[in-house]
């Protein structure tokens, strides 16, 4: 048997725990069945930006005609070469990663497989191997629904949509999530016909304002609250067969299909069964406060154990137990700043807190504050005809307990309220802070203005 100070399983976010330990003298094992990197850099939020950020630039040519600008020609991507450059470039990431490792030699990087076969011994089919800290890090992977006639048909994941054979012509995507509307507005950009299905609200889970908006704007029609009935692949084309919101049967064909309805854990295939690891209801593994499992000894986090979906969210998890397992001082329960989050679409989403229907269903009092993109300065300069920022506002504490943003470079707008709710700012606190003008974060401080006239219409009331 082998025995190791770390072992991790998964070389994505796992690489919080490999490099760190070994540069303070821990032995380390790295285990991966695919390619290092894990989905982020390999199938998800790195191919998937590289890909959005080209095509943001033909939308951004293609709505000038309202300043006026004109272009004698229509913008031409050869998306061939984008994603050529893309695949290029993250492989080319992801062999980096071995490669350092092999020049350590704290590390052992193994592209293997392994499994549990008992409380805290792995095999990959060979050789056996143990350590004193072992992290789960396996991650998810797509979800597939059980659709009459989809099974056994070339669909694509995200996976071959991030890396297509072919360019296609139309594509049907099954799903109203990020994946879908990430992936289908840069199709959509680069001259694909692209319809979306989805048997739920679109964007189900964002704050209610932020879906009517982008109900209004969606970059590529989708059909909300479609029941499908079933699916055929003939003559390489796709046919979805189904039911509208008014109970009427009909049919959408598209050369590829992307089903994008959500992710699984990877626990399926990890010898679980053989330890005291528990996993809830869905397959995700269970975790204390200092992301530990049942099984004394063995850490999950990421994807994994179902918390949050986001690389910088493993990544801080990550790095929080490196500090509370080789730091100079354990940390003790591990505490989650306010966790952001982005829908690269058009328009972009960004969002952090809560939703103002949660905070109705809490029974928590607050305040709110909306304003449009066009009610400020650049607003008015880039003629914006859609987006706003929402906050809302403790009544109580008069810091935010929420904030999202519909509109351009909303991402990087959003931080400052991140930070400010990191900090516990108050409401005082950001109508004190000077901001540039025109900036766009005036739209921000527009927003808090306007939970301002709403806190002094109660206090008359």
């Amino acid at each position: 048997m082998k025995e190791y100070d770390i072992i991790v399983i998964g070389a994505g976010a796992g690489t919080k725990l490999v490099t760190p330990p070994s540069q303070i003298g821990k032995r380390v094992a790295v285990f991966e069945k695919e390619s290092p990197g894990g989905t982020c850099l390999n199938r998800g939020c790195i191919p998937s930006k590289m890909i959005i950020y080209p095509s943001e630039l033909i939308r951004m040519s293609t709505d000038t005609e309202k300043f006026p600008v004109h272009f004698k020609e229509k913008p031409v991507a050869d998306v061939e070469q984008i994603f050529q450059r893309v695949n290029a470039s993250v492989k080319q990431d992801s062999d980096s990663i071995p490669r350092a490792y092999d020049k350590n030699p704290n590390i052992d990087f193994y592209s293997k497989q392994v499994r549990f076969v008992s409380e805290r011994v792995l095999t990959d089919g060979t050789d056996t191997y143990t350590a004193k800290h072992i992290f789960v890090v396996t991650g998810t992977r797509p979800q597939i629904p059980e659709i009459p006639g989809l099974k056994g048909t070339p669909f694509w994941t995200s996976r071959e949509a991030l890396s297509p054979d072919q360019f296609p012509k139309s594509l049907l995507i099954i799903g109203a999530g990020f994946i879908s509307l990430e992936l289908g507005a840069a199709y959509s950009a680069y001259g694909c016909e692209v319809t979306g299905l989805t048997r739920t609200d679109i964007l189900r889970t964002a704050d209610g304002d932020i879906q009517k908006e982008l109900v209004g704007h969606l970059p590529f029609p989708i059909e909300s609250h479609y029941q499908i009935q079933k699916v055929q692949f003939e003559n390489g084309k796709f046919t979805v067969t189904g039911l509208s919101k008014e109970g009427k049967t009909t049919v959408h064909t598209a050369e590829r299909l992307l089903v994008a309805t959500g992710i699984r854990p990877n626990t399926d295939d990890l010898g679980l069964e053989n330890t005291k690891i528990q996993t809830n209801d869905a397959g995700y593994i269970v975790v204390n406060d200092t992301l530990e499992t049942t099984e004394p000894g063995i850490y999950a986090f990421g994807d994994v154990i179902g918390r949050y979906f986001f690389r910088h969210s493993a990544n801080f998890e990550g790095e929080y137990l490196f500090e509370h397992l080789y730091g100079s001082d354990a940390k003790g329960p591990i505490q989650y700043p306010p966790m952001p989050e982005a829908v690269f679409t058009h328009p972009q989403i960004a969002s952090v807190g809560f939703t103002e229907e949660q905070l109705i269903q809490k029974q928590i009092p607050y305040y709110k504050g909306v304003n449009p993109y066009s009610s400020s300065a650049t607003g008015m300069a880039r003629m914006s005809n859609s987006g706003f920022v929402k906050v809302l506002v403790s009544e109580e504490t008069e810091e935010v307990l929420g904030a999202h943003i519909i509109g351009e470079e909303a991402a990087n707008l959003l931080h400052q309220i991140v930070l400010g709710m990191y900090l516990k700012a108050k409401l005082d606190d950001y109508l004190g802070m000077i901001y540039i003008h025109p900036a766009i974060s005036e739209i921000t401080r527009n927003a808090f203005r306007k939970v301002r006239e709403e806190k002094k219409k109660r206090i008359k009331k």
